[in-house]
């Protein structure tokens, strides 16, 4: 007589959500949080990195929040989607790190590396141009305000996404990016006639937002 055949795991099934994967990781499949780790890692690793400005502590960032998630899995009920309690855990993270030590100077060269791991646009000498003054610009603003732009005008979230990620009210969100915004205004108002800069930032947001 022939065995049943094995039930797959959760993560093997097709078009099971992120819920139903974390439930499985809850219930004990030893398949399911990786799969959850394949699906969001990039994004993310992006936040992270465009948060804290330095490839090694995103890694490590990105590295404690998915611990911190594997943790507490059990703690999450469904109140907001796992993508948002994920950044949330991330974002976390990276504040956790911003408020404990300075983090180190990075060469621009190995952020933008970093940054366009897999993933070059077109103009790579305008982007790399753009990007470095970007960067260096984020890490003047408080961690809180420089929290809140990553998430609206890096990453494409909405306020009120960014607001559950941050578990703050809409309006504080957008309190905190124009205040970010007005004191990033002088320091990169030499940017503001480039013609290809927008181009540069809407294909690098659609880019984080598609991946």
């Amino acid at each position: 007589m022939n065995s049943p055949p094995e039930t797959p795991s959760a993560a093997e099934r097709p078009a099971v959500t992120d819920a139903e994967l974390l439930t499985a990781h809850i219930n004990g499949d030893p398949h399911a949080f990786s799969e959850i780790v394949k699906r969001h890692r990039d994004r993310m690793w992006a936040v992270a990195l465009r948060t804290l400005g330095d490839p090694d502590e995103a890694a490590d960032a990105v590295q404690d929040a998915f611990v911190s998630a594997y943790r507490k899995a059990a703690t999450f009920r469904g109140e907001a989607a796992v993508t948002t309690w994920l950044h949330r855990i991330v974002v976390n993270a990276c504040l956790d790190r911003m408020r404990r030590k300075s983090v180190r100077p990075v060469a621009d060269d190995e952020l933008i590396e970093a940054a366009e791991r897999d993933s070059p646009l077109p103009d790579q000498t305008l982007e790399r141009e753009v990007s470095m003054e970007v960067s260096a610009a984020l890490k003047l603003l408080p961690s809180d305000q420089r929290a809140a732009l990553v998430l609206v005008d890096m990453m494409g979230y909405s306020v009120e996404d960014a607001a559950q990620v941050l578990q703050v009210p809409s309006g504080t969100v957008k309190s905190r990016c124009a205040r970010g915004r007005a004191k990033l205004a002088p320091i990169l108002s030499h940017l503001r006639n480039r013609s290809d800069l927008n181009r540069v930032s809407s294909a690098k947001g659609a880019e984080l937002r598609d991946g």
